[in-house]
């Protein structure tokens, strides 16, 4: 993790002691089932409770000598938490193992770390649809392989945007419902020496589901798809930057991120207004994806379990939830400020002498009688010459000298498929689809 680009909302959830905290809510609570089953007394549920309830300050640098002793940090956790308790503390992690606790505390962290997520995306979607609906008739034009294609509109840009988004927060949120789930069932997953009760007590007190077969540990299919869905998140995250880093291009200009009073852009050319925002969400979102192949080089693991998975979700987990909410919070903040130039896209639109209007006059020249293929040679031949002229000549006032395209249809017929508002009649429709 990397401060420059941390939240503290996130952090916090990945932070030494509030991890120490949920094992301790894990063993409290299977303690106390187990109390209720007779298994242990209820003397010793209430004595986890009783000092819990007095707030204490997790000493993580104690809890961490102990662990350099014992070379084991769930023995070292305990160790110091029956320091605290007192013998009753003796009948904590009756029956259990340490993926017990250590594997359900990662399914609550995700679960606290989707959530976020979950809030970051609802906020982008809010500004990505306020700005297309600013801009739904805005005219601009549409580029395929990067080159003039047809007219569409800004706004349309961004609803596409919009959906996008939203089927990213269709898949966190089955991530999320996939990764939440509680594994207590001692070694090997068998319940041997701890009753299935105790995981459903947990599980409920916790927020989770059941682990239907943990092995002694969850299965990690589960977390694959959870880095997974955050992987796609980001490249949908780079795609609308890219987008953007495209349009603010000296050449194009169409949009900019907002460059704020006193900002410097270049430290040797003072002229500089970079699009360092979407370059930056461009780096991190391929950092995200990044996470998503050892997550599921993680699922396959030697027989009941090792922990050849362990050390990377020590690295992935804070990453990569801390690394997508910073860039999600960011991409919500360029979206928001965007300067957008409608006079600079009409201008972009106009620049190449009507050739964003061929396919219009092609399908005219079909219905007017003449082959698709000799339809399209009358075009493309008058295209070609506005193409080399740079837009300096016109595409409609070269079909209009051009007998052949005279024979089929006349000038007015000509000059309506030049209407720019033809391409955007059904605009209305695709706002009801993505929007509601």
């Amino acid at each position: 993790m990397v401060p420059r680009y941390a939240r503290p909302a996130m952090t916090a959830i990945w932070e030494p002691e509030a991890r120490y905290r949920i094992w301790f809510e894990i063993e409290a609570h299977a303690t106390q089932k187990l109390a209720d089953l007779g298994v242990v007394p209820q003397a010793a549920a209430k004595a986890l409770w009783d000092w819990w309830q007095t707030n204490p300050v997790i000493d993580v640098a104690a809890i961490d000598a102990k662990e350099a002793i014992l070379k084991h940090d769930v023995i070292a956790f305990l160790d110091w938490v029956a320091e605290q308790v007192g013998p009753e503390a003796r009948f904590m992690h009756q029956g259990m193992t340490s993926s017990d606790v250590l594997d359900t505390t990662l399914a609550v962290q995700l679960s606290r770390a989707a959530d976020l997520l979950l809030e970051d995306i609802d906020a982008l979607l809010a500004a990505i649809r306020r700005r297309a609906e600013e801009h739904k008739y805005t005219p601009t034009i549409g580029r395929s392989h990067g080159i003039h294609a047809e007219p569409t509109t800004f706004g349309l840009k961004l609803a596409q945007a919009y959906a996008e988004f939203d089927r990213c927060r269709t898949r966190l949120v089955n991530a999320r419902a996939e990764i939440a789930t509680c594994a207590i069932s001692g070694a090997v997953g068998t319940f041997a020496n701890i009753n299935p009760a105790v995981e459903e007590y947990v599980a409920e007190k916790l927020g989770l589901a059941v682990e239907p077969v943990s092995t002694q540990v969850i299965p990690r299919d589960r977390h694959a798809a959870f880095f997974a869905a955050l992987a796609v998140i980001a490249g949908s995250i780079e795609r609308l930057a890219v987008e953007i880093r495209h349009l603010q291009r000296t050449e194009v200009l169409e949009a900019e991120e907002y460059f704020s009073p006193g900002q410097k852009g270049s430290s040797a050319m003072p002229h500089k207004r970079n699009p360092i925002l979407t370059e930056n969400l461009t780096g991190q979102a391929r950092m995200i994806r990044a996470y998503a192949l050892p997550a599921l080089e993680n699922v396959a693991l030697w027989h009941e379990r090792d922990i050849s998975h362990s050390s990377v979700e020590r690295f992935i987990g804070p990453d990569a939830t801390i690394t997508l909410d910073f860039a999600l919070a960011r991409l919500t903040g360029v979206v928001d400020k965007l300067l957008i130039y409608p006079e600079r896209m009409q201008k972009n639109l106009d620049r190449m002498g009507g050739l964003v209007h061929s396919q219009r006059v092609l399908l005219a020249l079909t219905q007017a009688g003449i082959t698709r293929d000799n339809a399209y040679r009358l075009v493309q031949r008058n295209a070609m010459k506005v193409w080399e002229s740079d837009g300096a000549l016109s595409l409609l006032d070269l079909l209009k000298a051009d007998e052949e395209v005279r024979a089929a249809m006349s000038e007015a017929e000509l000059e309506d498929k030049f209407n720019l508002d033809y391409h955007f009649a059904h605009v209305d429709t695709i706002f009801a689809r993505v929007f509601g």
